[in-house]
């Protein structure tokens, strides 16, 4: 028969009382509940001094911890980390913040959702549910935000979690969380930056849909706008996946007609496909269409190399871990927290081929010269 709440209360303080400490995995598997339920009892039972916190055991508040109430400080924290994929910007993200995890003493642990919002609650649950003492989580939100409650479960997370290349607006709780991720509208705003001091003055954008388009197009338009350049309409144009031929019939229109003679393109993968179908319809990169490219996961392998904006991935991941073993110290040691942080950091702009000063900047100018 399944406890109720206050009896579960009673059963968990009567068992941790007689052994003197337990592990919560074996805490949960003995009662049969989940190991999700299981901290949010021990979550209250701590704050009312009834039991006392380890890193994945539960301590008799008399009694001496026991070699497996300290196995895992010794060993370090087991951190979770859920990812909608390891490709692309991903693979670099994970490998920042397992050597930091490792670093430490630690274990990271990673779950993936193949971008299904949904998955992401049942990974979580698996994790801890596998010791678990915190979370990396970069939640499958399309628009890299929450919609409709994606982030209900999250907030009710019973170990502490730090949010990867995600964020959610002011007045959502989510908000609350701590979160690392790329300031994606400055890199946006270089690239533009970098073509009008090439010369461009109309620069369009092809962005792929996704968790990033609203950043890199916040950046491409304030940069467009602060630095007096030709708006070009339909800019930047969003495409979903593979419609490539669209976007090259597109480009090929803004430089005809439109007097485009650069382009930023999300993702590098998406230019390297872009530039043999502009080529094929007479449009050459660089001579009359710059472009570069954003992610720098492959540009330099283009056959004619991409400038490209490349996120600090490998940053990105480390610094999220740092602050997840942050908190697991500040927890156990019961110190005062610090303040929630959020940490944008800048990407680099990668200059190669794709946007020389060669012949589509003196092609730029004459253009801007018998404008005036």
């Amino acid at each position: 028969m399944r406890l109720h709440v206050d009896q579960r209360h009673e059963r968990v303080l009567e068992l941790v009382r007689q052994r003197g400490s337990l592990r919560v995995a074996e805490l949960a598997s003995e009662l049969g509940v989940s190991a999700v339920t299981l901290r949010r009892d021990v979550e209250v039972l701590a704050a009312r001094g009834r039991l006392q916190r380890l890193h994945g055991a539960v301590v008799w508040p008399t009694a001496q911890p026991t070699e497996a109430a300290r196995t895992p400080r010794a060993e370090g924290a087991v951190i979770g980390m859920i990812v909608p994929t390891t490709t692309f910007i991903f693979a670099d993200i994970v490998r920042g913040a397992r050597e930091a995890v490792e670093a430490q003493g630690g274990r990271l642990v990673l779950g993936m959702s193949g971008y299904v919002d949904t998955e992401d609650p049942v990974q979580a649950e698996h994790l801890l549910a596998g010791g678990a003492e915190g979370l990396l989580i970069a939640p499958s939100w399309f628009g890299g935000v929450p919609a409709d409650g994606q982030e209900k479960w999250l907030l009710e997370c019973p170990v502490p979690a730090v949010l990867v290349e995600r964020s959610a607006p002011a007045g959502n709780p989510a908000a609350r969380l701590d979160r690392v991720r790329t300031d994606r509208a400055h890199g946006a705003a270089e690239a533009v930056g970098h073509f009008a001091e090439l010369g461009h003055r109309a620069v369009a954008a092809v962005l792929q849909e996704g968790p990033h388009a609203a950043q890199i197009t916040a950046g491409y338009l304030a940069a467009v706008e602060s630095l007096g350049l030709t708006p070009v309409p339909g800019s930047p144009a969003i495409r979903g996946h593979g419609e490539y031929d669209e976007m090259a019939e597109y480009l090929v229109d803004a430089v005809r007609n439109r007097g485009v003679t650069a382009v930023l393109v999300h993702s590098d993968e998406d230019a390297i496909v872009l530039v043999p179908r502009l080529q094929s319809r007479g449009i050459n990169v660089p001579a009359d269409l710059a472009v570069i490219a954003y992610d720098d996961e492959v540009a330099g392998l283009s056959d004619v190399p991409l400038t490209a904006v490349a996120p600090p991935k490998r940053a990105v991941g480390e610094l999220a871990a740092k602050l997840i073993l942050q908190r697991l110290a500040e927890h156990a040691s019961g110190r005062t927290p610090t303040p929630r942080q959020h940490l944008e950091l800048l990407p680099e702009l990668r200059v190669r081929a794709s946007c020389g000063a060669g012949e589509a900047t003196a092609r730029a100018r004459v253009q801007d010269a018998t404008s005036v």
